[in-house]
């Protein structure tokens, strides 16, 4: 035992030792000196790795401009109807500070030199080539129209985004064609997609069906010599337009309107409308109505006010209509006069 308990008090004596050598805590400063400006020479020492770089031509700088105006939403604006007032300031641009050239006037960014039309048109059909045969439609068709095609874009309630043609550029890096599938709003005018989606992109619709569109991007496309489409950082908040709905609508007095409004409520709906859906059949269905009734009610709980009201805008431009009322997310729609008709 004797032994034992000094076998364990040397341990500590043999680490105290160590610990306390003048070798390990005392060191020449020259040394010290010397090595730290070593390895700060070598931090500061600034790399050269190749040339400098020089300007690309196929950098963003090099490609064209878009020869439009610039909008958060070229399907859901209509260009026709000025705001009477903004949420936020105009000169607040959604695109950034500098980033553009083009001066944010609370809806759109106008450009400032637009050509011609017949150049945007040949333009157009060298970049598209020679049109596309049957078979040649039919196999890209049966490549992007499913619903596990990995080339897709959900349109919502924003319909064409300004955003939304870098994506479809982006895709069509990679893919000849992208299936795109609408939702919502837009829906119900699926023609003015289209239109957008042609007209902005430069490409060509090869598939319709429903609210899933297949758009082609042409034989001659070439992505280093797409146009530059600067990302908007953030949406804006929308401007403030004049009422949709009259107190007395037109051709009626305030008891005739007050009493077509109560009909309306009463009234059993003709539709009920779901939130993002399919609304591609909406506008005949109204219309069909019309013909043998005076006031048709749309059912659209837990669509939301907002949509409701960009709903009821759209059907008294398509059918035509006349909005009377938008109460607890329910539309009552007037037919209007004859004098309207």
């Amino acid at each position: 035992m004797l032994k034992l308990f000094t076998w364990r008090r040397s341990i500590p004596r043999s680490v105290t030792h160590l610990t306390c050598s003048p070798f390990l805590l005392t060191s020449s400063p020259a040394q010290n000196q010397e090595f730290s400006t070593e390895t700060l020479q070598k931090k500061n020492k600034p790399k050269i790795i190749g040339q400098p770089n020089k300007i690309n031509p196929d950098s963003d700088n090099a490609k064209p401009e878009l020869p439009f105006d610039y909008m958060y939403s070229y399907s859901e604006t209509s260009p026709g109807v000025k705001p009477i007032g903004f949420r936020e300031p105009p000169r607040f641009s959604p695109f950034g500070p500098g980033r553009i050239d083009r001066k944010w006037n609370g809806v759109s960014a106008p450009a400032q030199q637009k050509p011609g039309l017949d150049e945007l048109a040949e333009e157009r059909e060298r970049v598209l080539g020679d049109p596309l045969s049957d078979e040649e439609i039919a196999q890209l068709v049966d490549n992007y129209r499913h619903n596990d095609c990995s080339r897709q874009i959900n349109l919502g309630k924003g319909g064409v985004t300004h955003n939304t043609l870098e994506d479809i550029h982006n895709h069509w890096k990679r893919a000849e064609a992208v299936r795109i599938k609408c939702l919502g709003v837009p829906t119900l005018d699926m023609d003015n997609i289209c239109f957008h989606l042609e007209d902005k992109s430069g490409g060509k619709i090869i598939y319709r069906r429903m609210n899933i569109l297949v758009i082609y991007r042409g034989r001659n496309y070439d992505h280093t010599k797409r146009p530059k489409i600067p990302i908007m950082l953030w949406k804006p908040r929308a401007p403030i337009y004049p009422k949709l709905v009259k107190n007395v609508a037109d051709g009626l007095t305030f008891e005739e309107t007050k009493e077509m409004r109560n009909r309306g409520l009463n009234a059993p709906p003709l539709m009920k409308l779901s939130r993002n859906g399919v609304y591609v059949n909406v506008v005949e269905k109204v219309r069909t109505a019309f013909e043998t009734e005076e006031i048709v009610r749309l059912d659209c709980s837990h669509v939301g006010t907002s949509d409701c009201k960009k709903i009821g805008v759209k059907l008294r431009d398509l059918v035509p209509c006349v909005p009377l009322l938008f109460k607890d997310e329910q539309i009552i729609l007037w037919k209007g006069n004859e004098e309207r008709e």
